[in-house]
């Protein structure tokens, strides 16, 4: 099974990317492997222009293309998930998400933004196709250290993401189709998730 985990944060080191990574070791714990893809990671000439036809554009959605299962972790700034992050997204295909299991996760300041997944990046997720959108995963700084060496997160936050994680095995191990997913299980369940 092909995971993605997409970093939309411009700092590597950051408290979005922080929980990314816990949540691939979680993955990798369950014998599952992902592959990480960060904003860094693309040319940042071809976000700000947007080649959608450059080589670094076909590079991400083949990866897109080719994984059962997103998690997404994002900022927030302003009430909003990174532009960075959107950038990416709108080197996407429209569709690039159909069919696709998204783990939305972020960090912001405080506990005013938790419903920045909800009213900006879960739209802009559908829009891209998702219908098997996960319950998103949001943390405040303050439950997300981030020391020169070592990150503490919080026992609740590590809670959430470990259900979460669970969530998204649960649905990835529920698809019975060679190439595509057993969507009523998904729409059944996806109904309980949210």
């Amino acid at each position: 099974m092909s995971i993605l985990t997409l970093a939309g944060s411009p700092s590597q080191h950051s408290r979005s990317t922080a929980l990314l990574r816990y949540a691939a070791m979680r993955l990798a714990a369950r014998g599952l492997n992902s592959d990480e893809l960060g904003l860094r990671d693309l040319p940042a000439i071809d976000l700000i222009e947007g080649h959608f036809d450059g080589s670094a554009a076909r590079a991400l959605r083949a990866r897109v293309a080719g994984a059962q299962a997103l998690i997404i972790a994002t900022p927030v700034y302003k009430a909003s998930f990174a532009g960075g992050l959107k950038a990416i997204l709108d080197l996407l295909d429209q569709k690039a998400l159909t069919d696709k299991i998204v783990l939305p996760v972020a960090t912001g300041g405080s506990t005013a933004h938790l419903l920045a997944l909800e009213y900006s990046l879960k739209p802009v997720l559908s829009a891209l196709g998702a219908r098997h959108i996960l319950a998103g995963v949001y943390a405040t700084d303050r439950q997300v250290w981030m020391g020169e060496v070592e990150v503490r997160i919080d026992a609740d936050v590590r809670e959430r993401l470990d259900a979460a994680v669970e969530s998204l095995v649960r649905h990835l191990y529920a698809t019975p189709l060679s190439q595509g997913y057993d969507l009523g299980y998904l729409a059944l369940n996806a109904r309980f998730s949210v």
